[in-house]
Order: C-alpha cells, then sequence, then structure tokens
C-alpha cells in the first residue's frame, strides 16, 4: 500500500532542536536516520571554521562555524569556548525551539537486553513530558512510568509531581570517567542496562555529563551554559559538570525536577586518558571547593526567573570562587554575558540576524 511509506510523526517533531558540537564528518547520523530525520538539527562546528563538515543527505540543519559565532554575537562571543564541545551551549541559545536535545558524534545506538534498537530521543520526550519526584523519594523510581505507581506511604499531597526540566540520559560501552579513574581501568566498559528512571532529589548534585541530555528549553536554557572551557582556559571537560551544578541548583530553587537513567547511548570511543588529565587536573583539585561552594548556595526569594537566578549565581561564584582562582572572577564574567546574549538573542524583536551557512533539505 503507497500509505504504508508514510512515516509517522515523532513526538514533538516541531517543538524540539537536536544540537551537536563536531569537528569532523557527521557520518555517525547515519545511524540515527530512522530517530533523527525528521527533526531540525543544530550543528556547532568546533577548530578550524575552513574547514568542511560533510553531513549526510537528507537531514534538515544549521550549521555554524566559528566565523558565524564570532558574527553574530560580536564581542560577547567571547563566552563561548573553542576547541572544547562547550560550544554545543551556542546552538542552545540560537535555537527557537521549546526543547533541545545534546549529542556528542561518538554516540551511537544502543540496543537493550531483548537485542531492540533504543530510540534515546523518544524515551527523553517522555521523561520531559512526565514529572518529576524532586521532594520525596519514590522506591520504585519513577511513578508515571507504565507498570509502576507510588508506593504505599507515599504523600497524596505530593503525588502531581514537579516540572521537569532536565532529562540526563546514560551510556553503554565506554564509561564517563574521569582521567586518573580512566588510567587505573582502561579495559572497563558498562554493561549494565538498568531500567529506571530517578529524579534527583531536591539538594543533591549530580555530575551531568552533556553526551546524551535533553532539557526543555523555554524552563531552563538559560541555565545551560556550559562555561568557558578549551583553548586559552586552564581546564576542560567540566564544562557539562558546570552547568549541571549551575542548573541544579536553579531547579531546586524553582521548583523543577532533574531525571537520571534511561535512555542508553553507545559510547563508542575513549578519549585519551593523558590529554584529559592534562584538561582535568586543576578541576580535580577545585572541585571539592565547587562542590561544597554549590551545597551552600542560596538563592534569594527574589529571584523569580532563570535569568535572575543565574545572574545571582554568577556574582556568588565571583565573590566565593574568585578566591580560589582568578579564572573564576573571568567565569563569572562571562556568566553574566551569556545571558546579555541569550536575551539579546531571544527578544521578540531578534528573528533574522541568524543565518546558517549550511542547509541540507
Amino acid at each position: 500500500m503507497a500509505g504504508s511509506a508514510i512515516k509517522p510523526t515523532p513526538l514533538l517533531k516541531d517543538e524540539l532542536d537536536i544540537v551537536i558540537p563536531t569537528i569532523r564528518n557527521l557520518d555517525f547520523l547515519e545511524m540515527w536516520r530512522p530517530f533523527f530525520e525528521q527533526y531540525h538539527l543544530i550543528i556547532v562546528q568546533d577548530g578550524d571554521p575552513s574547514k568542511t563538515i560533510k553531513v549526510p543527505d537528507g537531514f534538515d540543519y544549521e550549521l555554524y562555524n566559528r566565523n558565524d559565532i564570532n558574527r553574530i554575537l560580536g564581542p560577547k562571543a567571547s563566552c563561548i569556548s573553542f576547541k572544547d564541545s562547550a560550544c554545543r551551549c551556542f546552538g542552545y541559545m540560537v535555537s527557537k525551539k521549546k526543547y533541545i536535545y545534546t549529542i556528542d558524534d561518538d554516540c551511537f545506538v544502543a540496543k537493550n537486553p531483548s537485542g531492540e534498537q533504543i530510540n534515546a530521543l523518544e524515551q527523553h520526550i517522555k521523561n520531559l513530558l512526565s514529572p518529576s519526584t524532586p521532594y520525596f523519594f519514590n522506591t520504585l523510581y519513577d511513578p508515571y512510568r507504565e507498570g509502576a505507581d507510588f508506593v504505599r506511604g507515599y504523600p497524596f499531597s505530593l503525588r502531581e509531581g514537579a516540572t521537569t526540566a532536565v532529562s540526563h540520559g546514560l551510556w553503554l560501552n565506554i564509561p564517563d570517567y574521569d582521567a586518573p579513574t580512566q588510567l587505573v581501568k582502561p579495559l572497563e566498559r558498562n554493561k549494565r542496562y538498568v531500567d529506571a528512571v530517578l529524579t534527583v532529589p531536591k539538594g543533591t548534585l549530580f555530575p551531568m555529563c552533556g553526551m546524551n541530555l535533553a532539557f526543555n528549553r523555554e524552563l531552563i536554557g538559560p541555565a545551560m551554559y556550559f562555561g568557558l572551557m578549551g583553548d586559552g582556559q586552564p581546564i576542560g571537560r567540566y564544562d557539562d559538570m558546570w552547568a549541571g551544578w549551575c542548573m541544579k541548583v536553579i531547579c531546586d530553587h524553582m521548583g523543577w525536577g532533574v531525571k537520571t537513567g534511561l535512555p542508553y547511548i553507545w559510547h563508542s570511543k575513549a578519549s585519551n586518558p593523558f590529554v584529559n588529565l592534562k584538561k582535568e587536573y586543576r578541576g580535580i583539585y577545585w572541585q571539592e571547593d565547587l562542590i561544597r561552594f554549590f551545597q551552600a548556595a542560596v538563592l534569594p526569594k527574589e529571584c523569580v526567573t532563570v535569568q535572575q537566578c543565574y545572574i545571582e549565581l554568577a556574582k556568588q561564584v565571583k565573590e566565593k570562587l574568585g578566591k580560589v582562582d582568578p579564572y573564576f572572577i573571568k567565569l563569572a564574567d562571562a556568566m553574566v554575558t551569556w545571558i546579555e546574549a541569550w536575551d539579546e538573542l531571544n527578544s521578540s524583536e531578534e528573528k533574522s540576524s541568524k543565518q546558517p551557512n549550511g542547509t541540507a533539505k
């Protein structure tokens, strides 16, 4: 039948952008074609802007390189990292969709224990469209999943849950380890598939990984800044975790939830632990202070928007973490610049300044 060739419309087709940072041709998209082809892609090219990035035919995309970032943001482009996957957050800024899914180009389609391919994006959407339970832990994990519910003793007054702002997915094969752990466990692979989605409790921080991540851009987008990393900076590989700590403090303040667990992707490639150690070693030393800072951070009740929360957090970063290292004074200034650029690009008047340099129909 002719009608059988018509592809069903996927969830949130016109309300979600897929953001991919890359320095290479995006051949990996062929594997994701059944799940991504009907969505719009925003590709953020890192490194040499004169290099041509090839995208498989059939995908609808915008591609931005460093020249585009400089053209669109002007002096405020200084807040976007260079030679680091933290540049992906530029894609969050220029998107006009309600939701974002971001994935790394070394992440492939995983299979569940039954051997079926996992539609990671579909699971993320389900996570985002159902409530979270940040105020009281449910021992059957996500009570809104099919086949689960609230257990005996769960307060009825909390069963409506909270709006979900972020869905944090996991990875099979290469684990997301820091360099010292990579060095002592070079052959370790994650083979455990845990069929669970949990809400990260209010007041609890976690190490957010940006390689398989979805969020409600309209809610929490301005807080998803991946910091100053890479070229010219004293630290790398803390971009997603910095964003996660800032985001979680703000979500707790605003009353929103964060989920972690399903879906899984297949992380195909281990990065060089010696290169990673060079990027991470200051962060490993600093993070003890960072975690204490975020655990103690309190936002005043006058902060009623994400932007206000983020500016207040930047102020506290400068005051308290600036004593740890001057880098955090620079980072706090970049956090303010990020919000200024976000508001400029996302004002009601801004509709025509962004012009992609690559499109496939």
